[in-house]
């Protein structure tokens, strides 16, 4: 670990930033050109304290996992991410079609929708990063582990899962994921993390090995679907989907028609993400 390069390195990287960058609103009273400590602390989940001693190189050697969640937060390139690993004394993640690390170019379109929900995925359906509002609407995925973090594991594997879809809707979901999960093992091949899971599926699903025989290969790129929330009932959304070059992550967003009761309802849920997130 190479303490003084990593702490110049995080401090130019958080001095070239604006909080318009990563979504934060510009005060009135600011007096730093750049991202201040405690909003990269805010950003990445860790105390200011420790982000500070990082930056005066005086801190332990930091975990990949919060690596993974500096390079995120100060909107690195894949190549500026395997900068930051390496002189963190890490060796740098694999450059593979599944790579968790999000595109900037997604994040910087995610920075901007506050008022709608969205989130990044793996070709796997892992959910990388949810705003606010879809953090309300599908709950919190951060903390799933393993092949439980992907929505096409879980779809196969706990019921609940289901319980945001309308029982009609529920058979046409599932023939996506299996027909989304084709794609991504065509991408990586039998030992990839795609493959792992299909035969980890076949075992416990049948549903899943019925379906994984018809040899259906699709990317939805956009869908119309009622989506339930347990408060504000069922939401029609219009769902789009930004693919990077590579096919290895999407942008979902969700948006209701202006004007609309689902509108309506949507504007309810941001007023539950903010009790829900200042409480």
């Amino acid at each position: 670990m190479d303490r003084e390069q990593l702490a110049d390195f995080l401090r130019h990287r958080r001095e070239s930033l604006r909080p318009e960058d990563v979504g934060l609103r510009t005060g009135a009273r600011r007096r730093v050109a750049g991202l201040r400590r405690t909003e990269v602390a805010e950003l990445t989940g860790m105390s200011a304290d420790y982000y500070t001693r990082l930056e005066q190189a005086r801190s332990p050697q930091p975990s990949e996992q919060m690596l993974a969640a500096l390079a995120r937060a100060l909107r690195l390139t894949t190549d500026e991410r395997d900068h930051l690993y390496r002189i963190s004394g890490h060796t740098a993640p694999s450059r593979t079609s599944l790579d968790a690390h999000v595109a900037p170019a997604l994040q910087r379109v995610l920075d901007r929708l506050d008022d709608t929900p969205a989130m990044v995925l793996s070709s796997l359906a892992e959910t990388l990063v949810q705003n606010q509002l879809a953090v309300v609407l599908f709950g919190d995925h951060s903390h799933f582990t393993g092949m439980a973090r992907s929505a096409i594991y879980r779809w196969f594997t706990d019921v609940s899962e289901r319980a945001v879809y309308p029982v009609t809707d529920q058979p046409r979901q599932g023939r996506a994921h299996v027909a989304g999960l084709r794609a991504a093992y065509g991408l990586g091949g039998p030992a990839s993390r795609a493959g792992q899971m299909v035969r980890a599926l076949q075992k416990q699903s049948p549903e899943f090995a019925e379906l994984w025989e018809q040899h259906e290969v699709a990317r939805r790129f956009e869908d119309h679907k009622i989506l339930i929330h347990p408060e504000v009932g069922d939401i029609e959304f219009d769902c789009q989907a930004l693919i990077t070059e590579d096919q290895s992550q999407a942008l979902l967003i969700l948006t209701a028609a202006p004007r609309t009761e689902a509108a309506d309802k949507v504007a309810l849920l941001r007023v539950l993400g903010q009790e829900q997130f200042t409480s």
